[in-house]
């Protein structure tokens, strides 16, 4: 049977005063099982005020409430002496809230208070934060930390690699075993997945923001997309995980293509963002069947930069496509196999045909020497084109024109005048440090038929808007991006998914990005 916790989505909230506090809480209620009142962040005066009304704001609300009192030096927003801090908990003990988040070094002091005093540990959250790494002794600290009264243990570490997020999966599982509470979290973006998955996984909880950039620790997502993009709720140990793996993959829109497809499909299934900076570590600790250290259902990857390359030496088998290409974008866990394929070159060539038609004897510039114009070149190559190679990097464009049997030159005194199509197959363009570039200029492009950028993250591009003012007709990267990605979902599934419906997944996840 499926493992699942009860999914609880914990927001917290920030505010100098207690009014805006308040207020920030009744709001956080739309989205959330449980509202944090980040208490550390008000202004002393406030906090006396907060203590006389408590009992009146508690009731007040329709959620349970965390009530948090955090020094900075564990993530909180106040220099609070240990004075301070048992002072604090010595008048909000007593209340009606229905959790108290408690530093772990508090805990033994606080559990010889008065009778009278002394909370209902059940609700008390023993909680530890590391903001270093991963402490080699986290086992140990959580040891100690059940020996407390405390009903629930707290441990958040900051992931400097996707695979730190093992050990807390893994500390998930022993307090599940032991029948402990936990809540257990890798902090920032290559910790992504615990929060995600942290529920269906025993977690007693998982934090989010109700605002985009409003978060009170590294990597918390909004709490809507918890729900609306990743399905939270319906997430369990059955689960098929797919996701992206690439650095960095934050700005990617294909979580809401693939999730989409997911959901219209009615699968178990989630895609998931994986910040992978050690890919072969990765690979063996994370995916490969045969050696990986978690045990959950994963059934397939979607392989971006820098990774393309290098992953071709890590899988079982490869496709022969993919092997000409020389990049990998594909990756099917089948059995306890780890098969390579590449999509990229289906994906580009699809629109491409729609919009043009036949390519035989098409006169074609290709700007670019990396995996991109590796898929480009090969996907061209095969439907007959008359390809020249563009780049900035002649050493590294001589060398792919021999592997391709191409003529080659420089982008930078280029001029595509006698050239049908140019396909952009650089970042330039792109979210980013990159975002204000663009490879050619309307100038270098009057008398192009078509102009193609790869680039689909911002839809217009700045190519395409110089290639709009030179005359030529234009074709974005989110028409390939969807193309791939509907040739990977099968590739997964088994099935076929519509191409409307993730291109109106990624259409919508990029005009939200620009409000």
């Amino acid at each position: 049977m499926p493992f699942n916790n009860d999914i609880r989505i914990c927001v917290p909230v920030k505010e100098q005063t207690l009014t805006a506090l308040i207020a920030a809480a009744q709001k956080a209620m739309s989205c959330a099982d449980i509202v944090e009142l980040r208490l550390d962040a008000l202004e002393r005066g406030e906090i006396q005020k907060g203590a006389a009304q408590l009992s009146e704001i508690i009731h007040s609300f329709e959620r349970p409430l965390i009530l948090t009192y955090r020094p900075a030096e564990q993530g909180g927003y106040s220099e609070l002496s240990r004075k301070d801090r048992l002072a604090f908990w010595k008048n909000y003990f007593p209340s009606e809230a229905a959790f108290f988040d408690v530093e772990a070094d508090l805990i033994d002091e606080l559990v010889n208070l008065d009778p009278d005093i002394q909370p209902d540990w059940s609700r008390v959250i023993c909680s530890l934060h590391d903001f270093q790494g991963v402490p080699e002794n986290l086992d140990e600290q959580y040891e100690q930390m059940a020996f407390t009264p405390a009903g629930i243990l707290k441990l958040a570490v900051q992931a400097r690699d996707i695979t730190d997020c093992i050990p807390v999966f893994q500390l998930m599982e022993r307090a599940r075993r032991e029948g402990r509470q936990i809540i257990a979290i890798a902090m920032d973006a290559a910790g992504l997945i615990t929060r995600i998955l942290g529920p269906s996984r025993g977690s007693f909880l998982t934090y989010a923001s109700n605002e985009p950039h409003g978060g009170t620790a590294p990597g918390q997502l909004l709490a809507t997309n918890l729900r609306s993009l990743y399905r939270i709720d319906h997430i369990d140990t059955e689960t098929m995980i797919t996701g992206l793996v690439g650095l960095p993959v934050s700005h990617s829109v294909s979580p809401h293509i693939q999730n989409a497809a997911f959901k219209a499909g009615d699968l178990n299934a989630v895609y998931l963002p994986f910040q992978v900076e050690d890919l072969h570590g990765f690979v063996q600790r994370m995916v490969n069947p045969r050696s990986r250290e978690l045990d959950w259902n994963l059934r397939g990857l979607s392989i971006t930069a820098p990774h393309k390359k290098a992953v071709l030496k890590l899988l079982d088998w490869v496709d022969d496509q993919a092997v000409k290409i020389g990049a990998v974008n594909t990756v099917v866990v089948e059995g306890e196999q780890l098969l390579g394929y590449n999509t990229d070159a289906h994906g580009l060539i699809e629109p491409l045909k729609r919009r043009f038609g036949s390519l035989s004897g098409s006169r074609v510039a290709v700007l670019g020497a990396g995996g991109a114009a590796c898929a480009a070149l090969y996907a061209l190559q095969r439907e007959g084109a008359d390809i020249t190679i563009y780049a900035r990097d002649l050493e590294k464009t001589q060398l792919l024109s021999q592997r391709f049997n191409l003529p080659y030159e420089s982008l930078a005194s280029a001029n595509f005048g006698g050239k049908e199509i140019v396909i952009n197959a650089t970042p330039l363009g792109s979210f980013g440090t990159h975002f204000t570039e663009t490879p050619a200029s309307a100038e270098q492009l009057r008398g192009v038929r078509l102009v193609y950028d790869l680039v689909y993250n911002p839809i217009k591009t700045l190519l395409l808007k110089e290639a709009r003012t030179a005359g030529c007709d234009t074709l974005g990267g989110l028409e390939m991006l969807v193309a791939q990605a509907q040739l990977q979902f099968k590739l997964w599934m088994n099935t076929d998914t519509s191409y409307d419906l993730m291109y109106t997944a990624g259409s919508n996840a990029l005009n939200e990005s620009l409000v």
